[in-house]
């Protein structure tokens, strides 16, 4: 790259870390995750899961991306020239994530725009399916939902516009205003949640602790899977954002601020969450259970549905929870994209700003490609995929290519320099042995899960992928750059 790429201080680091962590799956994934897996007993595993998987494998990719201060891809073709094909097969996978995240976050942006007049109506589940997100039926395929489309184009235009500037300019400057936005509106929101009639019914709902769930394997494998996507780990995004670190940067103890201001967001959020439910269950008289749904079908239709009859009041806290919907989704998109964007920009020796435009425009085709009849089902399938085989597969890959072919050594004295939290043979054990066991552990049950209910197209769709992948990585690898830039 031509330009020395590097943060104007920790603060805006911090602020493009938890940036990227507290995304769409802390405001709609962590409360129904909390809620279907014990309750209030489910805090044991999740907080085992942050000590044992979250803190030491993002303490890793703090160390490695400041010691090395390059790209992903070059980081791990000078620890084996080998490895650069697993490199470029990871930064491929997250900017899929980026090319789907974007559909989803254009679906909330046409909530949002929606949200000042309740054009949504009373059918809820027939707005979203109809005019937003699509559906299962194939004989829509081919029909283009306009407003998902013009939204998508917007929110790549300001994806490119943020992300074509030096780190500092763009991402750090949007993310300390992103960031605050988003933790106030999320506490505007809750609070008033906890004020509403019958709030405790949620909470009560949220957190009845079941001690017996304790018990059961998949208890603890939701909760690493929980921690492994809620804090963005081995996606390249922590490592790539830590290249960018001044000198003298306290490492652990930016982890620490990162993590504990992601587990505060999500749990601080899913007592709103549960609290505007347990509204819904005593207004309706329907039962939780049948309010509780995870992911788009919890705010697109119930949200929606609640907003209605919530009066005037709705009439407010609609657009504010789409808005912080849109700040969360889009601080991690560019998480989603820097590694990409940080490896061809390397690779190729283009200008940042050059690699932004091309990323963009080929993310933005692809992106249109997912907004039609059958948007949701289509980019349920490729969610489902990319992060159950792909991502967690590597992140498992990269707990042996760092433990075992890269000497942890080297930078332990980096990690303890600076930081509060020291590191030493404890951490070298959980990275080497312990963590890697546990995330192919929960990768092996995942794919059998996804496999053994998928369906005919899915699988296809789930081959495309993966060739896709492959055949891009094979060719990002071998191709030779020229030593100028264009």
């Amino acid at each position: 790259m031509s330009e020395h790429l590097q943060w104007d201080s920790a603060l805006s680091f911090i602020f493009a870390m938890i940036g990227a962590a507290v995304g769409l799956g802390n405001i709609w994934r962590f409360s129904y995750v909390l809620y279907s897996n014990g309750g209030g007993s489910f805090f044991i595993p999740y907080f085992c899961a942050i000590a044992i998987m979250g803190i030491p494998f993002l303490i890793l990719e703090y160390g490695i991306g400041f010691s090395f201060k390059d790209s992903f891809s070059k980081i791990l073709n000078k620890i084996d020239k080998r490895f650069e094909y697993v490199a470029w097969m990871l930064v491929l996978f997250a900017f899929i994530v980026t090319i789907y995240y974007l559909v989803i976050l254009s679906w909330d942006m046409v909530y949002f725009l929606s949200s000042f007049t309740f054009s949504w109506g009373s059918d809820t589940i027939g707005f979203f399916t109809n005019t937003v997100g699509g559906g299962s039926d194939f004989a829509n395929a081919g029909v283009l939902l306009i407003y998902t489309t013009i939204c998508v184009v917007l929110l790549w235009i300001a994806l490119w516009f943020i992300s074509h500037k030096d780190v500092d300019e763009g991402i750090g400057r949007v993310s300390k205003i992103l960031i605050p936005a988003l933790f106030i509106m999320m506490a505007i929101i809750v609070v008033y949640a906890i004020t509403l009639p019958g709030h405790m019914i949620g909470i009560d709902a949220l957190l009845r602790p079941n001690w017996k769930m304790l018990l059961d394997i998949n208890i603890w494998l939701a909760a690493c899977g929980q921690i492994i996507f809620s804090l963005s780990m081995g996606q390249a995004i922590a490592l790539t954002y830590a290249s960018y670190l001044p000198e003298n940067s306290r490492l652990t103890d930016n982890v620490l601020v990162v993590v504990a201001a992601n587990s505060f967001f999500e749990i601080f959020t899913a007592f709103g969450v549960f609290s505007i439910l347990g509204f819904m269950a005593l207004h309706s008289g329907m039962a939780m259970s049948k309010l509780v749904s995870e992911g788009t079908s919890l705010v697109f239709v119930v949200f929606p549905m609640i907003f209605n009859i919530m009066g005037p009041v709705g009439r407010v806290l609609a657009p504010l929870f789409f808005l912080a919907i849109l700040f969360a989704g889009i601080t991690s998109a560019l998480g989603f994209f820097e590694p990409m964007l940080s490896s061809t920009s390397s690779k190729f020796n283009f200008s940042r700003s050059k690699t932004a435009t091309i990323l963009s425009i080929i993310g933005c085709c692809f992106s249109i490609l997912l907004t039609t009849g059958i948007s949701s089902y289509l980019i349920g399938i490729i969610d489902t995929f990319v992060n159950q085989f792909g991502i967690l597969l590597l992140i498992a890959v990269q707990c042996v290519i760092f433990a075992w072919f890269y000497n942890l050594d080297n930078i332990i004295p980096i990690l303890n320099e600076h930081g509060h939290l020291k590191v030493g043979k404890t951490w070298k054990f959980i990275i080497k042995y312990l963590l890697p066991i546990l995330i192919f552990a929960i990768w092996i049950y995942g794919i059998y899960d996804l496999f053994m209910s998928s369906a005919l197209f899915e699988i296809i769709v789930d081959v495309i992928i993966i060739v896709g992948v492959l055949v891009s990585s094979i060719v990002l690898t071998r191709i030779k750059p020229k030593n100028n830039e264009n």
